[in-house]
């Protein structure tokens, strides 16, 4: 079980965090959406969503999202670009200095670009994979957008990518904390909030479902890594309603939006869920 906040955590005070919802997919099956799903049975649609830890001027980004290019070739359907988001919730893009990259997937690791003056904290094994011998496999490299990949080695030469291995601290309240199986280097963040430590899934669970029925989404690295990262996500948060799923549509029914003009754009997670995770995985 997560431990509690520590003096130091107590003093810098809690994070404000926030899904921002940019993209959708309708339209799929099971099958899509759970290993051995039928697919002859009707599945959730999957939401895109980048997050938002603030405090105060400390800023951190979740991961960067898509574009149109990568919407177009995938038949996904923009709602706006992930900057447009973050503007509606008044962060500017040029002015984030930090950005969590919680895997290289073509979801996720888009639109480095728009962010001139970050830098981007990545897990080693995730870079290694994305620019390695695993990516000679078809469905390995398939998730990868070879552009998003490029501007990633840039920004590297740049010398704005920091490395982590495992575990790591990142602010008083922050933490990242490597759970592999979907990606190589996937890693989910931990926020200490003002309901306490809220961890960000990302991919470890893409709907409440895939964790909370072990069913896992049948788009892997490594299976049996997932299926463990399940348990490891669990032992990051005080309990299931304290973690929150990558793609699930219901976060967005399940937290309320910070204002109305952003409803079904933003919610915030760092109140308590309107429904138990219970609930939500069923």
């Amino acid at each position: 079980m997560v431990s509690a906040a520590t003096d130091a955590e107590e003093r810098a005070g809690p994070f404000e965090l926030y899904a921002l919802r940019y993209a959708t997919n309708t339209g799929r099956t099971a099958h899509e959406n759970f290993v051995d799903g039928d697919p002859h049975d009707a599945g959730a649609d999957l939401d895109y969503f980048i997050w938002l830890a603030r405090r105060g001027e400390e800023v951190f980004l979740i991961d960067t999202g898509f574009g149109p290019d990568a919407a177009k070739a995938r038949g996904r359907t923009l709602l706006r670009r992930p900057t447009e988001a973050l503007a509606l919730m008044g962060v500017e893009a040029g002015a984030v200095r930090e950005v969590i990259l919680t895997h290289l997937h073509y979801d996720h690791a888009g639109t480095l670009g728009d962010f001139p003056e970050a830098r981007f904290h990545l897990q080693v094994s995730e870079a290694a994979c994305a620019t390695g011998p695993c990516i000679c496999t078809d469905s390995i490299r398939a998730p990868y957008d070879v552009e998003n990949i490029v501007d990633y080695v840039r920004k590297l030469y740049a010398g704005r990518i920091v490395f982590c291995e495992g575990d790591r601290k990142l602010a008083d309240g922050l933490w990242l904390h490597a759970v592999p199986g979907h990606s190589a280097g996937l890693q989910a963040v931990r926020v200490f909030t003002q309901r306490g430590w809220v961890v960000v899934a990302s991919d470890a669970t893409h709907y409440y479902a895939n964790m909370g029925q072990k069913k896992p989404f049948p788009i892997f690295f490594d299976m049996d890594a997932m299926i463990r990262s399940y348990d490891r996500v669990a032992a990051l948060a005080p309990d299931h309603d304290h973690i929150v799923p990558g793609h699930d549509p219901q976060v967005m029914a399940a937290y309320p939006a910070p204002s109305p003009e952003l409803q079904d754009i933003v919610v915030r997670l760092d109140v308590a869920p309107r429904m138990s995770w219970a609930e939500l995985a069923e």
